[in-house]
């Protein structure tokens, strides 16, 4: 049914010149739109909208990642812009924060200015891997 259908992704924030700042100036992504409601932002697949709200409850998840083939460059990109990487109890993290998952592939949490959870994540390609299991481990055929 939605197979064809372009996603629109939402963030919400309560200062929309702050958000055009951080998703247009650190994370470069072109501003396409702005209304008294919300700011749209273009991705390569998706239509990212931040929409000025009056209060926010982070969620303590990830609420949007982008697939990246170079997360240590981009991580030392983020750095460089002063976003810190989010850092986890109980999670290894390297010293630019990056976390390898169980499938082997590199995970990077870090938060917009209104303390929405984003992250980038790098593929990764398992040899012999068929398919990963419940808990993301490769399972070979």
């Amino acid at each position: 049914m939605l197979g064809d259908a372009e996603v629109v992704a939402f963030v919400s924030t309560v200062d929309a010149e702050r958000a055009k700042r951080f998703y247009g100036g650190v994370l470069g992504l072109p501003l396409t739109g702005e209304t008294p409601f919300a700011c749209e932002f273009a991705a390569p697949n998706a239509q990212l909208r931040v929409t000025i709200v009056d209060a926010i409850t982070p969620a303590p998840y990830t609420v949007l990642g982008w697939r990246v083939p170079d997360i240590a460059a981009l991580a030392r990109r983020l750095a460089a812009e002063g976003v810190e990487p989010m850092r986890y109890d109980g999670l290894e993290q390297d010293e630019l924060g990056i976390w390898r998952s169980p499938s082997g592939a590199p995970v990077l949490w870090f938060e917009d200015p209104d303390g929405n959870v984003l992250s980038l994540t790098q593929s990764c390609v398992v040899p012999n891997a068929t398919s990963f299991g419940p808990g993301g481990d490769p399972v070979s055929a």
